[in-house]
């Protein structure tokens, strides 16, 4: 038996999709627990009502509300091998179970997961969609590579081995964002196999306004630094860039003493140009991305200097 775990916040839109495909992927033998963290939409009578009709579906009640609270919970309360992580975001395709498991199969690995694949339905989440899968957006990190097989820093969502929290310990419940990162970054600290597999094939839609996606990054940023700060040996370039740009940004005033200081933005504002008309001929999504990338790059690089001050 396989386990899986869906964390919930008012999922009233999406939680029957999952639990639907829950119910018609392989393999038989399963169980779902869906980890409610106190919706108020309908979530929790959508997922008790299914719950009542299928005894593999359970609905967990989780008070603490943020997802490694969950995550522990649901892990500690199930019993398959692996267990197997969705997300009420995702669409995913019919085989992702089968896939999971044959991927451990195959690499031996302790933990396994695909690509963050991200599709969008208007506009705006089209264009983030674009922005986070360039160099330009993120950075060089494989989970953002479609087509990248191997040994990885991290995996969307994530599949792991039960004996794997036995090893090494659960999620970190200090962390409300991040907390999968800190999981991978300390499995392979201590000479643990994380394994990406083009294959685990999901689908993530992406924040649908931009102060949703503001709010989003800069809390990854918030918690990135207490990430780093418990495993230094997974502290890449890409981590620090955006906070380094936002010090640039906030010394402007330098420029009194030289015009040469702008050199740098200029450059920015060069690269924003380019990977903004680079890979998409909406003229829409073209000026979308212009406010996009510079949103994702400071929201995050503030979110990175105040975890800093705070840790």
């Amino acid at each position: 038996m396989i386990t899986v775990i869906c964390p919930t916040y008012n999922e009233k839109q999406f939680i029957e999709g999952i639990m639907r495909f829950f119910l018609d992927a392989s393999p038989e033998d399963k169980e779902l627990l869906i980890v409610d963290g106190g919706s108020d939409d309908g979530t929790r009578e959508i997922v008790q009502e299914w719950s009542s009709k299928y005894d593999n579906i359970k609905f967990v009640d989780n008070p603490d509300k943020y997802v490694s609270y969950a995550l522990n919970k649901a892990i500690k309360m199930s019993s398959g091998n692996p267990v197997i992580r969705l997300d009420a975001h995702t669409e995913f395709v019919n085989n992702y179970f089968e896939k999971v498991i044959e991927t451990f199969n195959i690499t031996g690995a302790d933990a396994v997961g695909g690509p963050m694949r991200a599709i969008g339905k208007s506009n705006f989440q089209k264009a983030v969609a674009l922005a986070t899968g360039t160099v330009f957006g993120i950075g060089d990190s494989k989970i953002h590579r479609e087509n990248y097989s191997g040994e990885s820093d991290h995996v969307y969502l994530g599949a792991w081995q039960r004996k794997l929290f036995e090893e090494i310990g659960l999620f970190d419940e200090k962390l409300k964002r991040n907390q999968d990162d800190e999981f991978h970054y300390r499995a392979r600290s201590m000479g643990k196999k994380v394994y990406l597999n083009p294959e685990i094939k999901s689908f993530y839609l992406p924040r649908s306004t931009i102060f949703k996606l503001i709010g989003q990054y800069f809390q990854y940023g918030l918690f990135k630094p207490l990430v780093l700060k418990k495993i230094k040996s997974e502290i890449k370039v890409r981590h620090l860039i955006p906070a380094m740009f936002c010090v640039y940004l906030l010394g402007l005033p330098l420029i009194y003493f030289s015009i040469l200081y702008l050199l740098p933005l200029f450059v920015y504002i060069v690269l924003n140009l380019y990977f903004s008309i680079r890979f998409s001929r909406s003229i829409i999504i073209n000026i979308l991305l212009l406010f996009i990338y510079p949103s994702i790059h400071i929201s995050y690089g503030l979110g990175f200097i105040t975890g800093i001050l705070k840790n």
